[in-house]
Parts: C-alpha cells; structure tokens; sequence
C-alpha cells in the first residue's frame, strides 16, 4: 500500500469543516499506525546487554507476539511473563533507553501523513490523544515530539521507582484500549459521536466503531477488510524504514554517481579555465541536477523563486530535516554561495572533498568560541567576494518534523556583513530521505522562498527578536503549506 495524497487531503477538509474545540477528541494508535511497523522491534535490534535484554525479549514477546493472539486475555498471559526479567530493575533506565532509541531510530519510522493529521486536530484545538498497548518508554517520546498531553498506554507497576515485574491495571489491548478511551473521554467530556480514530489493526475495531470518526491507518488485511464492509476511510502511507528494495538502491548508485561525474567535468573544465569556483558550481549545479533526477526526486519551488536571486549577496536559512537538504540547496541556489557544516561533513566521501573546494565554514557544535573564529571569514566573503551563505539554524538534522530550535549565528553573520536574509523553508525532504536512512526514494520536495529580510537595523540587543520572527516564517510556512487543507475559521482577537 503507499501513500495517496488525495485521500489524505479528503481527511484533513473533514478534519478542518467539522466542529473545533477540546470537546472534539482524536485518538491515535502508535505501533503500525504513528510509525510504521512496531517500536517494540527496534528494542530487539538494538542488542542489548544485561537487563535490557529482558527488554528486548519482552518488546519482541508483547508487540511481535501479539500480533497473532486472538483475545485480551492471551494478551495479558504475555505481559505477565514478559515483565519477569524487569522486577528488581529502575524504570529511570527503561525511560532513558526509550528516549536513546526513538532519537536514534523510531522518530524515522514516523507516518509523515499521520503527523499533518496531528497537527490539524491540534489547529481546530481538539483534545489529541495516544492509545496504545505499548509501554510508557516506547510511547512517551513520541507524545512528547507531537505535542501530545494525554497518553494511554500499558502501565508497569513500580514502587519507588523500582519495576515490580507486573502491569499496573489492565493492559490496553483491543477492548481494554476502547474502555480507557470511554473513560477519558467521560472525564473530559469528549463527545465520541463528533470524535476521530486512527489504527492499523483489527485489534482497534472496538475503538474505532466508539467514535464518529474512524479512519483505517496503512490497515492490516482483517482491518481493511472490516473497513470496507462498515464504511471506513482508509488512509494508505509511505512505509519508512525496513530494507530499502532493489530499485530505491539502483537510483541511489545513480544518484551518487551522477555527483562523481559532475565534479570530474567540474574539476576540468576548472583546470582549463584556472577556476576554482568554477568547480564548485559546475560539481554542485550540475550534479544536484542529474543525481536528483536519477533518484526520481522532483523539487518544485511553490512559491517565491525570485527572491533566489534578488538580494545577492544573502544569507539563506532553511529547516533541516534529511541528508538530502543541502543537495536540495545545491540546485536552488546554483552558484556563486558556500556554506557552514558539521565538521564531521569533512569526511563524507566525495562531497567533503567538494565541501573544502568551496570554501564551507566546519563547525564543532560543542565548541562554541571556534565556531566563532572559524565563521568570521563567512562575513568577509558576504562583504568582499559577494558570496551568499546557505546554512540551517537548527544546526543538526530534527529527529521529527518538527522544527528545532534556531542557534543565532547565521542571524549575527548577517547582521555583522549587512546583508538580507532569506528563509528557504522545504517540505517532503524527510519522505524521500528520512533521518538515518543511507538511500533515497522517489518523491516530490516543495520549497517556498520568503522575501528577504532586511538586517540593517538589527543589534545584538534585538537579535533574539529577530531569530524568533523568522522562526515564526518557517513554523507557519510548514503548518500551513500553500494549496494544502487548512483550517476555514478565524480566532477571536482576545480584548
């Protein structure tokens, strides 16, 4: 099954034309349904030591197991026998691991068409919930990345932080999901009938027959087939992670060797005409251009393109998400622009190599007086060559969609060269090149262009104002993408 913007569109319209306000609930499943596959199984892949094997075999006896059992109480003879190796042992342990691991893994499997979901129920102000069977240390990071406040879960017993061994009340599996959802929505007086829910399994029919609103999320085949019989809406998604297939590995080579071949006729036609920068655009241009279209990867700029061009030299910001991002910028801008990278980007085969030719400032995050040093020649470039700077703000790639934070340097390059900065915001860079991934799917990147800022009447003294007007730029740009489902109703200005 893959992804249908179509049908997500129809669903964001209906999220968007129905009733606003916390009384309207939106229920979401997390394993199969949030993320693609099950967060459980990346616990056993991690291989772990001690007692967090007994995690690992527990993960793999709850989630992997318990896709095949036919009733609650199966369920809970699982649970009791999974949580044996954990009595004795701290849950601040499990909670760390759990953070460790969604960061490093289980953010990448995240459905990007569930997360557009999430945030329209959030826009029409609706009490956004997570339901699921899994435990607090695989749900609660996600929760916390999609600004979700209520999370029902399978809770483990402690006593003084210590893990006994057993649940803590009934484990939230099938019916036990749908009674804890009945229950909150008693205490906070959701109405069910005006309510949504999301999941990918049969096991969620008696959550999804509780509400008004039920969609079949990326659904297994006993669900799919109970929606089509009761009139369900069925959302397909893009499954992230897993093995890449064969043809996603072809374009991949293609793409990477598109690069090799652009730097050689850059590196050529640099020596004929003794042109270092020459290089540069012809290695990057060029090579952007051909290696994208291998990959099946069309960049279509929405909105704005003149200002690419209009205000040179600038600084330009964009939010960053994939691996992919700077060769996005590489095609947008063309030439005559160098960047700012993680030092670690310097040994990337090939393009570190390509990094140094232009001339790109490497930064150790950690070490914040030579990030200084090694970036005041950017502002000399700005000022004396007319060489545009491209860099992020968040600094490092965002484990989510969601935007990160935005460090000030960019905003002091451009305040201390005087030139304007222009915000680059892209949209679907992490559908075809997710965080971690090492291959690239075929896809579509939009990008919108924002006017230039002008920076002349900043100071030090107004910069954290200024880093968060932009800020704002990107954050409401990718709420509201042009052409997208957005909600029709103005908020009442407060007297």
């Amino acid at each position: 099954m893959t992804a249908d913007r179509t049908r997500l569109d129809e669903l964001l319209r209906a999220v968007y034309a129905g009733p606003r306000g916390p009384g309207v609930g939106a229920f979401f499943d997390y394993d199969g349904t949030v993320i693609s596959g099950y967060s459980a199984t990346v616990f056993f892949q991690h291989r772990l030591r001690g007692r967090e094997i007994g995690l690992a075999e527990l993960a793999q006896t709850l989630w992997t197991g318990a896709r095949g059992i036919g009733s609650e109480e199966e369920f809970a003879e699982l649970l009791e026998r999974g949580l044996r190796p954990f009595a004795g042992g701290p849950e601040s342990e499990l909670q760390a691991l759990g953070d460790k691991l969604f960061r490093q893994t289980v953010a990448g499997r995240m459905h990007l068409e569930v997360w557009e979901l999430v945030q329209a129920h959030h826009d029409m102000g609706h009490t956004v919930v997570l339901a699921s069977s899994a435990t607090p240390f695989q749900v609660e990071p996600m929760a916390r990345a999609l600004d979700v406040h209520h999370v029902l879960c399978t809770r483990l017993e402690t006593i003084d932080g210590v893990l006994t061994g057993r649940a803590d009340g009934r484990p939230l599996w099938g019916a036990g999901k749908a009674a804890a959802v009945l229950e909150l929505a008693t205490a906070k007086d959701i109405d069910l009938s005006r309510s949504y829910a999301y999941s990918n399994g049969n096991e969620d029919v008696p959550l999804l027959a509780a509400v008004g609103h039920p969609t079949a999320v990326q659904p297994d085949p006993a669900l799919l087939e109970e929606a089509h019989r009761r009139g369900w809406r069925v959302l397909p998604c893009v499954r992230r992670g897993g093995t890449p297939a064969m043809g996603t590995l072809a374009r991949t080579a293609g793409f990477y060797g598109a690069f090799g071949a652009a730097f050689g006729a850059g590196l050529g036609l640099g020596l004929i005409n003794r042109s270092r920068r020459q290089v540069v655009d012809v290695a990057t241009g060029v090579g952007a251009d051909l290696g994208l279209a291998l990959a099946g990867v069309d960049v279509d700029v929405v909105s704005g393109a003149e200002h690419l061009w209009s205000h040179r030299p600038c600084v330009f910001v964009f939010n960053h998400q994939s691996k992919i991002d700077p060769v996005i910028v590489m095609k947008l801008l063309r030439d005559g622009w160098t960047g700012v990278a993680k030092k670690e980007a310097r040994n990337i085969p090939g393009f570190g190599q390509l990094f140094q030719l232009a001339g790109v400032a490497f930064v150790d995050r950690g070490n914040t007086e030579q990030a200084k040093e090694v970036l005041a020649p950017a502002v000399e470039k700005l000022r004396k060559e007319g060489i545009s700077l491209a860099l992020s703000p968040e600094g490092t790639r965002s484990p989510t969609p969601k935007l990160g934070a935005f460090k000030k340097g960019a905003f002091h390059i451009a305040m201390q060269a005087g030139v304007p900065m222009v915000p680059i915001v892209l949209h679907g860079a992490g559908d075809v090149m997710w965080r971690g991934a090492q291959t690239i799917r075929p896809g579509r990147i939009e990008v919108v262009v924002h006017p230039p800022v002008i920076t002349q009447d900043w100071s030090v003294a107004t910069i954290d104002r200024h880093v968060d007007e932009v800020r704002g730029m990107f954050v409401e740009t990718l709420a509201h993408w042009p052409a997208r489902p957005a909600p029709s109703y103005v908020e009442e200005e407060t007297p």
